[in-house]
């Protein structure tokens, strides 16, 4: 199958699933008044939202213009800018964000960027990304609670598996960059034993990708070592990323006239759905977010309200900005062509 194909089909399934996403947690709404409670967003907030939105997203090229000119002394950084919504979008549109990287490197190589290079800047991004996030989420369970429990009701439980599935990935990852003869030992292991059982076929082609892995995340270590200033600065870039994107539903909140809650508990709550859906196979994570979305802000928003907040935030938070990414990338797509003619 083809690289075509495959993103033909990926954007089907991706709208495909957004119709059924959108029928379960429209059905039981009257849509017009639903669009009635929309027109009193305040214009200055939703605009507010929509920059906060596209902040957050460049704000990972800024991260990969940094590492990259640590690494090879040079960067574009309009180019940088530009990988992030490339990740973005094709990590929207396949199960467990699983394109997104590969595309990201795609696109760095054909910008003339060293591939080594390129490859730890975004493992090291990767791996900072859902550190944090299992921080965050670490420093909720511990100090934020009864806020889980009073706003996420049944699906706590998925909170929880959340937090499980990245903090597994979290110590796999580690496992691979500190302890890399072990990792590659135990994944080579896993994969004869699911040859033996037929649940995979015998493939050079796989091997050689699982020793090109490891070594990619022993370069990474390698780089995190020498380079610690650059990665706590990362950390750090990356903690103001994730709180930006969850104080988002407080712009929307505070758009809306509404008052009583304050910003740290709707970014707690905000973190919990996303860390809940996070890992999911899903691309992203359409239905499920909504779903959980509507139950965890209900007390938040009221009734009248949780709806439309809902649209305004997952629509500019994922929704716009899949769009924007896909018209980022096709216009450089466009003029890459027209370059080579």
């Amino acid at each position: 199958m083809n690289a075509r194909l495959k993103n033909q089909l990926s954007y089907l399934f991706f709208v495909l699933l957004a119709i059924l996403a959108f029928y379960t947690v429209f059905r039981d709404n009257d849509m017009r008044l639903v669009a009635a409670s929309l027109k009193k967003m305040k214009l200055a907030y939703l605009l507010a939202a929509v920059v906060i939105a596209l902040v957050f997203t460049m704000m990972e090229g800024v991260m990969i213009w940094y590492l990259l000119r640590t690494l090879q002394g040079r960067a574009g950084f309009m180019d940088c800018i530009r990988y992030s919504f490339v990740g973005f979008l094709y990590s929207g549109i396949t199960p467990s964000a699983t394109g997104g990287q590969p595309m990201q490197l795609y696109h760095m190589r054909r910008d003339g960027n060293d591939l080594s290079a390129g490859t730890v800047v975004l493992m090291t991004v990767a791996l900072v990304y859902k550190l944090v996030l299992v921080l965050m989420g670490l420093a909720m369970v511990l100090f934020g609670f009864p806020v889980l429990k009073n706003n996420l009701g049944n699906y706590l439980r998925l909170f929880y598996l959340g937090m499980f599935l990245n903090t597994a990935l979290v110590a796999v990852l580690l496992i691979v960059m500190i302890f890399p003869g072990f990792a590659k030992w135990m994944i080579l292991s896993l994969e004869k034993i699911l040859v033996r059982i037929r649940i995979l076929k015998k493939s050079r082609y796989r091997t050689d990708q699982i020793h090109q892995f490891v070594q990619s995340y022993q370069n990474a270590v390698h780089f995190l070592l020498q380079n610690k200033i650059q990665v706590a600065v990362v950390l750090l870039a990356t903690f103001v990323q994730r709180c930006l994107v969850f104080l988002l539903p407080y712009v929307v909140y505070l758009g809306f006239g509404l008052e009583g809650a304050d910003a740290l508990t709707i970014l707690m709550i905000q973190m919990s759905v996303y860390l809940a859906v996070d890992m999911l196979p899903l691309p992203g994570a359409q239905g499920i977010t909504e779903l959980m979305y509507r139950r965890a802000f209900r007390d938040i928003f009221t009734v009248e309200y949780v709806v439309p907040s809902m649209c305004v935030t997952r629509g500019i938070s994922f929704y716009f900005l899949l769009f924007f990414s896909m018209a980022v990338c096709t216009i450089r797509h466009i003029r890459f062509r027209m370059h080579k003619l």
